[in-house]
């Protein structure tokens, strides 16, 4: 199975960075107030990030990386993903 880690923006420009391996169910469950209490009040508006992991192990390792990470270093990782998606 395919884990995914992924970074949300919400409506009060904060990031948030979750876990998931059926992305598009999870977003539809942030945007409804139930995936988790960060988020509950905050409307996520849209996926800024994405990587894939094998193991839930291993995303759970790379979200809490990120999680560790500055708000300008996970700007500088989305715009690295930015960058590589136009680029490559």
């Amino acid at each position: 199975m395919k884990w995914i880690v992924y970074i949300l923006e919400c409506s009060d420009n904060s990031l948030y960075t979750g876990i998931t391996n059926d992305l598009e169910r999870r977003l539809k469950v942030h945007r409804t107030g139930r995936g988790a209490k960060y988020t509950k009040h905050r409307s996520p508006l849209r996926v800024r990030y994405t990587e894939y992991r094998h193991t839930k192990s291993a995303a759970l390792t790379r979200e809490a990386a990120i999680k560790s990470l500055a708000r300008s270093e996970k700007l500088a990782l989305i715009a690295t993903q930015l960058t590589t998606k136009l680029h490559g």
